[in-house]
């Protein structure tokens, strides 16, 4: 009987019968030939480094990108690993790839799709934005407050008055009863004006009117009879105040019933001295008014277009008449 521990060389070693496994496997097929981890590695790192740079020049990349300069050096590593063959046994005593390569490659790719849709930036000139309605609204006067406007005064009348002034004639109500009564009445009263103001002011309102024709027309009372027939109306006694106050009477009645007074007119009363044709050596028949700036003549403005029964302090600047007649003459 054989010994049980016998170990002779002549029996079969183990395993070597029919059925018995071999202890080796199978060599694996051949796979296709896979560059070296350095030259993955290496790829990786340019095809990276040319995202960066067209990232870069497209535009900003986003915030949470992991695409940093600083941070490639860690990155390395896992995208040495991560681009390894699959089928390449892992030696042992290699270090196994850190668990934050899926994230990261997944964290890129989303890095490179948000820089690849990110539109270029391009200048465009800015769009100029409408005026506001503030802006383009123009200015007006506060409210409470009317900004003065020039009315259309084209036809005016300058009537000239043989006396001494206003304030003479006003000094005798019985002597003058139209002018105390009614003609004063009517219009505004510039005592302190001049006769030479009176007429420079009716000549400027006619000028300043905004459409034509514009009309002047100067009507002078007609002067006192010499001698014993002008007794009545000789200058300086009650009697020629009196036929200047009938003279006014009968003009300014005539004057307001004319349409063109009552669509643009303006009638200018002021005093002068008034001679007829003898006293002055002029043809026969010829009359003379002369005006003068002493003393105050005065000046009576009677228009639609000025205040009844007014009295202003207002003073006459011929350098600038538009502001006299729009301060006197409004709608």
């Amino acid at each position: 009987m054989a010994d049980p521990l016998d170990t002779s060389p002549n029996e079969p070693p183990a395993g070597t019968g029919r059925g018995a496994r071999h202890a080796v496997e199978p060599p694996l097929p051949r796979a296709g030939r896979t560059p070296s981890p350095r030259v993955a590695a290496a790829m990786a790192a340019t095809m990276l480094a040319i995202g960066v740079a067209v990232g870069a020049a497209i535009g900003p990349a986003p915030s949470s990108s992991l695409a940093d300069a600083s941070r490639l050096p860690l990155l390395l590593p896992s995208l040495i690993a991560a681009s390894a063959p699959a089928s390449a046994p892992a030696p042992a005593s290699a270090t196994p790839p850190p668990a934050l390569a899926p994230s990261v490659r997944v964290r890129l790719r989303r890095s490179r799709a948000a820089t690849a849709v990110t539109p270029p930036a391009t200048s465009t000139p800015a769009a100029v934005s409408p005026p506001s309605a503030e802006e383009a609204a123009p200015s007006t006067p506060a409210s409470g407050t009317q900004q003065p406007t020039l009315p259309p005064v084209t036809n005016v009348w300058l009537v000239e008055l043989a006396g001494s002034s206003f304030s003479g004639a006003l000094a005798q109500p019985s002597a003058a009863p139209y002018i105390d009564g009614q003609a004063v009445a009517a219009g505004t009263l510039l005592s302190g004006w001049s006769a030479l103001d009176a007429s420079a002011f009716a000549s400027d309102a006619v000028l300043l009117a905004s459409k034509p024709p514009q009309l002047l027309d100067t009507i002078v009372e007609p002067p006192c009879p010499e001698g014993a027939a002008g007794a009545h109306c000789a200058t300086g006694t009650p009697g020629a105040l009196t036929a200047a106050d009938s003279f006014l009477s009968q003009t300014i009645a005539t004057l307001t019933a004319n349409p063109a007074y009552r669509a643009s007119g303006l009638i200018v009363v002021t005093f002068g001295s008034v001679l007829s044709a003898t006293a002055t050596g002029l043809p026969a028949g010829a009359s003379t008014a002369t005006l003068t700036s002493q003393p105050p003549a005065g000046a009576l403005l009677i228009s639609p277009f000025a205040k009844a029964a007014a009295r202003p302090t207002t003073a006459f600047n011929p350098a600038s008449p538009r502001q006299s007649v729009e301060a006197l003459l409004h709608r």
